[in-house]
């Protein structure tokens, strides 16, 4: 069927009342919004569901919502009746329809004699991840888009592991979503009677308390060996780590931190932000206003649903300098090793794990400490999903994080989490502030100690279909015709994991080596309209390594970008 003709039989099915048709009636004559919307189903990939909110085939909207929390009902169902027992965990961000689209998924489990917990109101991302393993359930749910504009939502599916759902799983799931009739196979549930019969259960508060406690426990330094008056700032950027957040802090007993009011509580549309990403420098606008004013030495914001974690440090000068996400993770890496190290804590069988496009500098900091890094694809589902191949190697998970600000510290948590990252940076910085330091100074440490490396992480964004298939043809030119140079120097080797790589599974990813040690890739978002790319040089101070990955970076954009 063409999108013309899907777009009438939503007009036809839906009633007149409904604001789905009342949306569709505002666009009728506009082909290209038409086609946007209904050129395809929107794909249910390892990452779930993932788009703008809106009426469509290929958007966020109820039934697209309900179509596939039925396929995941029918997978469960069909596993058996231990399973449906077991139940799902579904949580919610602060976005638009995020809590309707919740309750709206309890009551569809419910419907299939799947028992459902939800809690009272929004929660992080990572505690959903903790909650599962904790209650044993055989699934997960979560409504949210993460960083992304507040015209999107999105749907992660997580299973009794604790982690985001692999491919294997992601797979059965789709083929039982895709039989699903958008209109007339979603069974739901009436929610009071649900909650009577015992299909859906609130959640009690004692879940929070049990997450904070599970994070609390990765302290490293305590007590006096701390610099507890430190000056702070956290925003939550209006998403769901205000609570938790601040509890955190208030529990470690911070004596000297503060709050972006203006960010505390939880909004839609993102008011005081924008793109609440903190990723982008621009999302700390606010924080670096407040840091000014109490004299904060760090900086510290978490995204929407508390999973993404990013800071900024104090210059000499007063100002604020941006840490990327792969410097965040030598820091972090550094402290855990040499605080675990300091403590007499530092096992003889330790692990890390890194995503393939994060930085080897991590690598080469935990191999001096004799520990072993292992790498993964992108996302957590991947770097946590290594968790039980380190204990079957009766190897210990230490950490695993990846360059896009996202940190896991708790074998317990398979998600990366924001919270237990700022506490562990929070730690960082008290710590070495009672040695007299700052994290400026041990950043340039690590610098010094063990190689100066440059880190840039750009991307194209190509929205609509003609931007997909641009993206496409990028991936397919530079395949067919491989550089064999780039800024002066040789190409000693290229690693291309369509097909897999040693014990990689296959993903759309392209890895070039160069021969001083610096390296690149390249590869498709499996979420966003983006083609993303990781430069990593290697040189004799930061400054040259900043000018010879600039380099790199203008060859490789200049070449790419002639793709039409």
């Amino acid at each position: 069927m063409g999108y013309t003709e899907e777009y009438n039989k939503w007009r036809n099915k839906l009633d007149e009342a409904d604001p789905l048709y009342e949306e569709l009636l505002s666009i009728e004559g506009n082909d290209a919004e038409i086609e946007d919307r209904f050129y395809k189903d929107m794909s249910f990939g390892t990452a779930g569901l993932r788009g703008k909110i809106g009426a469509g085939t290929n958007r966020m909207n109820r039934l697209t919502v309900g179509r596939a929390t039925q396929g995941i009902a029918d997978l469960i169902v069909e596993e058996g009746e231990e399973a449906c027992g077991k139940g799902v965990v579904i949580a919610h961000d602060p976005r638009h329809f995020s809590k309707e689209f919740s309750i709206l998924t309890a009551c569809i489990f419910a419907a299939n004699g799947i028992k459902a917990y939800i809690f009272d109101d929004l929660r992080p991302t990572p505690q959903l991840a903790y909650v599962i393993r904790q209650l044993g359930t055989i699934s997960g749910i979560n409504i949210t888009a993460s960083h992304n504009p507040k015209d999107y939502n999105g749907y992660k599916a997580y299973w009794s592991d604790g982690c985001q759902v692999g491919s294997d799983i992601a797979d059965k799931m789709t083929e039982k979503i895709q039989a699903v009739d958008l209109f007339d196979g979603v069974k739901v549930a009436d929610y009071d009677l649900a909650v009577t019969d015992g299909l859906i259960t609130v959640l009690p508060h004692e879940w929070d308390r049990k997450y904070l406690d599970e994070i609390e426990s990765l302290s490293i330094h305590r007590g006096d060996e701390l610099d507890l008056t430190i000056p702070i700032v956290y925003t939550p950027l209006n998403g769901a780590g205000h609570v938790p957040f601040t509890t955190m802090l208030k529990d470690m007993g911070y004596k000297n931190w503060h709050e972006v009011k203006e960010q505390s509580m939880p909004d839609p549309d993102f008011t005081t932000v924008g793109y609440p990403n903190p990723e982008d420098t621009k999302a700390f606008a606010l924080a670096e206003k407040l840091g000014k004013e109490v004299g904060a030495e760090l900086l510290m914001a978490t995204d929407p649903d508390s999973d993404r974690f990013a800071i900024e440090i104090a210059r000499p000068d007063g100002s604020y300098l941006p840490l990327n996400g792969n410097q965040t993770g030598y820091i972090l890496v550094n402290y855990i090793l040499e605080g675990r190290k300091s403590a007499g804590k530092l096992p003889a069988n330790g692990a890390m794990v890194k995503s393939i496009v994060t930085s080897s500098l991590s690598t080469i900091i935990a191999e001096s400490y004799g520990v072993k890094m292992y790498e993964s694809l992108t996302g957590f589902k991947n770097i946590c999903g290594r968790i039980p191949f380190l204990e079957e190697n009766s190897l210990q998970y230490l950490f695993g994080y990846e360059e896009s600000v996202g940190y896991a510290a708790s074998e317990n948590i398979r998600d990366k989490d924001g919270i237990s990252a700022g506490m562990l940076v929070a730690e960082a910085a008290a710590y070495y502030k009672k040695q007299g330091k700052t994290l400026l100074d041990v950043l340039n440490e690590i610098y010094d100690k063990y190689g100066y490396f440059a880190e840039d992480e750009p991307n194209i964004i190509l929205e609509g279909i003609e931007g997909a298939e641009r993206i496409g043809r990028m991936m397919a030119t530079t395949r067919a015709d491989l550089p064999t140079e780039v800024a002066g120097l040789k190409v000693e080797k290229v690693i291309d994991y369509k097909d897999g790589y040693e014990d990689i599974p296959a993903s759309n990813v392209l890895r070039f080596f160069l021969e001083d040690g610096s390296w690149f890739a390249v590869r498709p978002s499996g979420t966003e309209p983006k083609i993303k790319f990781y430069f990593y040089a290697k040189a004799e101070s930061r400054e040259a390594a900043m000018e010879k990955n600039k380099k790199i970076r203008d060859e490789i954009f200049s070449t790419i970008q002639k793709v039409k």
